[in-house]
């Protein structure tokens, strides 16, 4: 990886989902399901489906800052979920699925509160963000199941209903943005 090599990790509901439309980002080296922000050391999907761990869903993103900035993931990530809801997306309730931007440095956090505040002024939703900026912690990887789960699974019910309008809308959205 180049000295230009950043982290960011992301809660947009299900991490199949946001995993599918991250993985085919230019500039996007590594995207990683998992759970972060809970209080449960290696914590299994069965327990964070529980709502009781404190995990939310999310995908750790590793990308080339020189290819894609964060803001452009960032203005992804606010077009392929509804920042606007707590606690859901679509039919997938609970703490889970909250909307979150879980960072690694100071910077980060400025830059993702700074859109936020943008996208607040513009009313481009509407409705208030909900999403929470805070300090990346307690992250654990998903098991290997969920990893590439579109890629390894793309006729099943869950992604053609819910994942594969989300890529869909990447692609209509940040056509130039591909790989």
């Amino acid at each position: 990886m180049s000295d230009i090599s950043q982290t960011i990790t992301l809660g947009g509901g299900c991490f199949w989902c946001t995993e599918a439309v991250f993985v085919r980002v230019r500039g996007v080296t590594d995207v990683e399901s998992g759970y972060c922000n809970g209080q449960v050391q290696r914590p299994s999907y069965e327990q964070v489906c529980t709502g009781r761990t404190g995990h939310n869903e999310v995908v750790r993103l590793t990308f080339d800052a020189a290819q894609v900035s964060l803001r452009q993931l960032l203005e992804i990530f606010f077009v392929i979920h509804d920042p606007t809801t707590m606690n859901r997306q679509g039919n997938d309730a609970g703490t889970q699925y909250r909307s979150g931007i879980y960072v690694a440095t100071p910077e980060q956090a400025q830059e993702a509160q700074a859109l936020i505040d943008e996208l607040t002024k513009e009313g481009v939703f509407g409705s208030p963000i909900v999403t929470e900026v805070l300090p990346l912690a307690n992250y654990w990887p998903a098991e290997d199941y969920h990893q590439d789960f579109f890629e390894n699974n793309p006729n099943q019910g869950y992604c053609v209903a819910v994942a594969g309008p989300k890529v869909a809308k990447l692609r209509k959205n940040f056509a130039t943005l591909l790989k």
